[in-house]
């Protein structure tokens, strides 16, 4: 009897607790980051709301096994996207990154009829689709890749392992026709005709003004297997037994690129992501962490994010220094770029930037760039300064070599004396100009919103000095009327009462 009590106790407070903790809100976000209320399959016909009250993702659909899911996902605390996560590390191994985005705020929701489509409901804009897939329904395999399917075709009909974010992961394969590309977009990992490369992608004011720069390469070795030329595009996958492989057809890969835990035996999930700061690194999930296999770039000085555009790093500390010192304020940074350095119609070439040479410093990624024999430092520089897409050129006194780039400087390490660097620096005076006419209307603007506030100021000011005069005359009409006896002597300076002073003055009067 006792422990039935006891136990019937122990319940009361248990569910008692429970209810405690869902009136906070933490049931929501325990059951958040989990499947186990999602689908499996999404049916022509499906649509569901995003719910802002799920604090960072909220599932949509799962893989059969429950370790990912499809989702709407916060980003960077305010923003709304659409992702794959490995649950058990709520790391996104895919994302949408919609054209247009939304706030985590709006009222979004995905449908899928025959498309997986994610709309603005408040607007009714489409903010990411999967474009015309025609498909029966969507899944998501335990693989991580989400595919739509047709009961007209075997195959996918789209599939999110060809359109990769920052990330692969293991037996998914990165085409030609596809790249790797940092979250915010500054960097991208793309394979060329037997080689990957990684990129500093121009910036989208750009224009064609400024080429993509590489600052890694690594070719096949092709020790096991040829590429032959017009054999078809290559396409890299990462193996579960730890390398990055390079294929033209399946067979023995082009390349292997070995990781940590090569042929060590370990089966785990893998991935492979280029992350924001440039840098491409390999996993593996051990069961409770992700565990680093790979880093492409170990030397800081070779990574575009340690000092930055129009600096130079100092090997082996990885120490920042500028090419030259600023005086406007901006740092190293460079202006910025505008659609070349030819200047417009009218304008002499070099109009548009100033110039700045620097003794000591070559770029780290030289063997990517290629080079041209000069006689002279000056031939060098002279070849850059007549060339409108040229924006630096780096001079070796010792091979006669000249390194010609076609992009703001960047990736600049400190060298010996015999190396002379020539940069370009885009001046901002186009761009004030163009701002100009902009500016001015703005000004013109304000000034017309300054003087009706004035005029409106001015006008309010008048209505009470001349209410307050009609006040006045009013009191000493009434005062003069009055024969009471009372001596108006205490009233003769009436002008300084305000009026509501006065009617007060007045209403005691007649009490």
């Amino acid at each position: 009897m006792v422990a039935a009590m006891a136990a019937k106790r122990i319940a009361m407070v248990c569910m008692a607790a429970a209810t405690l903790l869902v009136s906070f809100g933490v049931g929501a976000d325990v059951a958040a980051p989990t499947a186990a209320a999602s689908p499996k399959e999404l049916q022509r016909g499906f649509s569901v709301a995003h719910d802002t009250s799920y604090s960072q993702f909220q599932p949509v659909l799962s893989d059969p096994t429950g370790v990912f899911a499809l989702g709407f996902l916060r980003i960077n605390s305010t923003m709304l996207d659409l992702a794959v996560l490995h649950l058990p590390s709520a790391f996104s191994l895919w994302r949408a990154i919609p054209d247009r985005t939304a706030p985590w705020s709006a009222a979004a929701s995905l449908s899928f009829n025959g498309s997986l489509v994610l709309i603005d409901s408040a607007t009714n804009q489409v903010l990411w689709s999967t474009g015309a897939a025609a498909g029966n329904s969507a899944v998501l395999l335990n693989t991580s890749n989400l595919q739509i399917k047709s009961d007209r075709s075997p195959g996918a009909v789209w599939q999110s392992f060809d359109y990769p974010s920052d990330t692969i992961v293991q037996n998914q394969n990165l085409t030609s026709s596809a790249a790797l590309r940092t979250t915010d977009r500054r960097f991208a990992m793309r394979l060329g005709s037997n080689y990957f490369g990684l990129y500093i992608e121009p910036p989208p004011s750009s224009s064609g003004g400024v080429a993509a720069a590489m600052y890694l390469k690594h070719t096949a070795l092709e020790a096991k297997s040829q590429i032959e030329t017009g054999g078809g595009p290559i396409y890299a996958r990462v193996e579960p037994d730890g390398y990055l492989a390079m294929y033209q057809k399946e067979g023995d890969p082009a390349d292997v690129m070995s990781f940590d835990t090569f042929n060590h035996g370990i089966r785990a999930f893998r991935r492979m992501t280029l992350e924001p700061d440039a840098n491409l690194r390999a996993y593996y999930w051990d069961g409770s962490r992700w565990v680093l296999d790979y880093t492409a770039i170990t030397d800081s000085c070779e990574l575009p994010t340690t000092c930055g555009a129009y600096s130079v790093c100092v090997p082996p500390s990885g120490r920042c220094a500028c090419l030259a010192n600023a005086t406007d304020g901006s740092g190293c940074a460079a202006a910025p770029v505008g659609n070349g350095l030819c200047g417009t119609t009218g304008r002499e070439v070099g109009g548009l930037y100033w110039e700045l040479r620097r003794q000591g410093v070559e770029p780290a990624n030289k063997e990517q760039l290629g080079f041209e024999h000069a006689l002279s430092a000056e031939d060098c520089e002279a070849r850059c300064a007549r060339n409108c897409n040229c924006w630096g050129a780096v001079y070796s006194n010792g091979t006669g070599y000249c390194y010609l780039m076609d992009y703001p400087a960047q990736l600049m390490v400190a060298a010996d004396e015999r190396k002379v660097g020539y940069f370009k620096v885009r001046r901002m005076e186009e761009a004030a100009e163009r701002g100009g006419r902009a500016t001015g209307v703005t000004v013109a603007l304000l000034v017309v919103g300054v003087a009706v506030v004035v005029a409106a100021a001015a006008f309010g000011a008048y209505r009470v000095w001349d209410r307050r005069r009609r006040t006045e005359a009013e009191t000493r009409r009434q005062l003069g009327a009055d024969g009471d006896g009372l001596s108006p002597g205490p009233y003769k300076n009436l002008g300084s009462f305000s009026s509501v002073e006065l009617s007060s003055s007045f209403n005691s009067f007649r009490r």
